[in-house]
């Protein structure tokens, strides 16, 4: 018999700090006393279960058998002591089919000799037998009864971690900075540990051991080793997480998002259109004086953010891409999805950006190759839809720094 307060204790203890409903701990708990009941006492082959009365205290062990005929069950030859012969039977395909199982007295009763104990009873239906209750385990069956349990309760705190971490997938969560391993940041979520590897990091970041640290949940995946919960705070949807955050427009779906080009650490662009002709998009996130978006570049450390009005005219929209370069003229070759931009002379350096940096952002974000040409005509730099440069007759890395 149990002491159902420490019984009840343990197991409010378990549902309210770790998440554990309380029916699963009480089935870990019947299984591992069926275990050790079946390792102690039991016939082998028998289908041993426990229950337990939490209003009790007590503890009561069946016998399961289940009925069976020959459509589910192979019977052995009674004179013989074997198998009766039987042509292995085959599928549409011609493969053999697997044999069924053979009849044991410890896990089937026919069908005849069920309804004698249960009148209405049918093939596959389940006999309980009641058996003498034990308290008195061995060493190795009390063993195996507990490693029962532990893995019972893991496997239910591991369900009871993905279903709510689950739901919080695409959100940003906050932590508390656990330790540092090969790059990769541990952050103690309360009840599970968060993984920020290396490339999901802002580039020169620093964290300290029990800061406190925001970052997107981008990924909960399950595996034979754990769970695995991965954040991110180079990940696009980190930067717009942020703004729907500070701005109420973003969050219920009055300014829509449609591009984000990231560079983490360093700049984005943003572009973003209005559902309502009355509210304006690129306002609504900066904030008045600047607010919102100031807000957002300090927990992305000093990171750039540019934001601009998304537009259905490629032409209108690179143009916007670029800024804050003027831009000159936008001809589009849509056989080859590119954009050719002429800029002035003292706009060129805007345009490309440091590094090449700002046409290499503008090309993400709208989809578009983009050009950068000088008045004569001479190209000056290029980048292409996914973002990376290409190779010109300037030097794009002495380019200027962008105001």
């Amino acid at each position: 018999m149990f002491d159902l307060k420490v019984i009840n204790s343990v197991l409010s203890e378990l549902e309210d700090e770790r998440g554990i409903p309380r029916a699963k701990v009480v089935e870990a708990m019947e299984m591992a006393l069926a275990t050790a009941y079946k390792k102690e006492y039991a016939k082998k082959g028998q289908v041993i279960r426990a229950h337990v009365d939490l209003n009790s205290g007590k503890t009561e062990f069946s016998q399961i058998k289940t009925v069976a005929d020959e459509t589910t069950v192979r019977f052995a030859d009674e004179e013989e002591g074997e198998e009766s012969p039987k042509e292995p039977e085959l599928d549409a395909d011609g493969n053999p089919i697997a044999p069924l199982p053979r009849f044991s007295e410890e896990q089937h009763i026919t069908l005849a000799d069920a309804k004698l104990i249960k009148r209405d009873a049918s093939v596959g239906d389940e006999l309980i037998f009641p058996l003498e209750a034990r308290d008195d385990y061995g060493r190795i069956a009390a063993q195996t009864a507990k490693q029962v349990i532990i893995q019972k309760i893991r496997e239910a705190e591991k369900t009871a971690v993905v279903a709510e971490f689950g739901k919080r997938q695409g959100e940003i969560i906050s932590g508390s900075v656990q330790r540092m391993e090969r790059g990769n940041l541990y952050v103690d979520l309360g009840r599970a540990t968060g993984i920020l590897p290396y490339e999901e990091q802002i580039p020169g970041e620093r964290y300290r051991q029990g800061e406190r640290i925001r970052a997107l949940l981008y990924q909960v995946e399950e595996s034979p080793r754990g769970i695995y919960l991965r954040l991110s705070r180079a990940h696009p949807d980190f930067l717009k997480k942020l703004f729907e955050m500070e701005a109420p427009e973003a969050a219920h779906g009055t300014v829509i998002f449609k591009a984000i080009a990231r560079e983490a650490g360093s700049r984005s662009k943003v572009a973003v259109a209005s559902a309502d002709a009355h509210v304006d998009p690129v306002g609504s996130l900066v904030g008045q004086r600047g607010v919102r978006v100031s807000t957002v570049t300090s927990e992305l450390g000093g990171e750039k953010i540019d934001i601009v009005e998304w537009s259905e005219d490629p032409k209108a929209f690179i143009e916007e891409a670029l800024s804050p370069a003027r831009v000159l003229s936008v001809n589009i070759d849509d056989g080859e999805h590119k954009a050719t931009v002429k800029v002035a002379e003292d706009q060129q350096s805007l345009a490309i950006g440091r590094g090449g940096q700002n046409v290499r952002l503008a090309a993400k974000l709208t989809g578009w190759r983009i050009d950068i040409e000088s008045i004569g005509g001479e190209k000056v730099a290029e980048a292409d839809e996914s973002g990376e440069p290409k190779e010109t007759g300037t030097e794009v890395a002495e380019t200027k720094e962008t105001k």
